[in-house]
């Protein structure tokens, strides 16, 4: 099947590394379904595709609503050939402050979130006998450090699901799956950060190294681009100076 009737449904599209997933996407002519919580956005995002695509309202946090996702995307297209869980939280925070409903809700979005659209999208790819799952993990889930602990707990799950998944899916079903493990990215991800004391200690200026969100998006291209009898496990992508 050629990249023009493959149809990526994309999660977290309406900024970030999901929104540049969705532009890369389209531009070598996949069929695009941007899906997020944000209409108003995708639809400006989508104006600016030249290659078909679909926006599609998802809560990651609702079954429902991801539910009614899936469905509403089903019924315009006869396949979901590629799956790239994009939508994430990271409010970092001491666990010593106690931000319990931070805590989680970062698993709510970026563990249960990612659980309810694999689940959605499952029986298409086992009808089809075919398929590509990305999950878009973080250096964080290998490399932990003080503050952040619950958000790499959260990557480290997707991390290590993403194995399981490649264990289970695979062999029966033609099902790949990639973990993409992003290090520091320039996204707007750190303005959830609400926790006042870790924010006085950790230097977030202008001058760190930071990757584009156009890198992770060749990433994925990358991943998804290879031959059917290839599955890229993971991509630890980092920026040039960081260990």
């Amino acid at each position: 099947m050629s990249n023009k009737n493959k149809v990526a449904v994309i999660t977290g599209a309406s900024s970030g590394i999901g929104e540049a997933i969705a532009r890369k996407l389209s531009s070598e002519n996949y069929v695009v379904v941007l899906a997020s919580r944000s209409l108003e956005k995708l639809k400006e995002i989508q104006k600016d595709l030249k290659g078909e695509s679909m926006v599609v309202e998802l809560d990651v946090t609702s079954t429902e609503s991801v539910s009614k996702a899936f469905n509403e995307i089903s019924e315009k297209y006869s396949s979901i050939d590629i799956l790239i869980n994009s939508a994430g939280i990271m409010p970092l925070t001491y666990l010593k402050n106690r931000h319990l409903d931070e805590w989680l809700n970062t698993i709510e979005v970026n563990v249960k979130g990612v659980l309810r659209c694999i689940y959605s999208a499952l029986p298409h790819m086992e009808k089809q006998k075919g398929g590509h799952i990305v999950n878009i993990a973080s250096v964080d889930g290998k490399e932990i450090f003080a503050g952040g602990a619950v958000y790499g707990a959260s990557k480290a799950a997707v991390i290590e699901l993403s194995k399981a998944m490649r264990m289970e899916l695979s062999p029966e079903y033609n099902i790949r799956v990639t973990a993409i493990e992003p290090g520091t990215v320039e996204t707007d991800l750190r303005n959830d950060i609400t926790d006042k004391e870790l924010l006085d200690d950790k230097d977030y200026g202008g001058d760190e190294s930071k990757l584009k969100p156009e890198n992770i998006a060749d990433a994925v291209f990358y991943a998804i681009s290879q031959p059917d009898s290839v599955n890229v496990n993971e991509l630890l992508v980092k920026p040039t100076g960081k260990s």
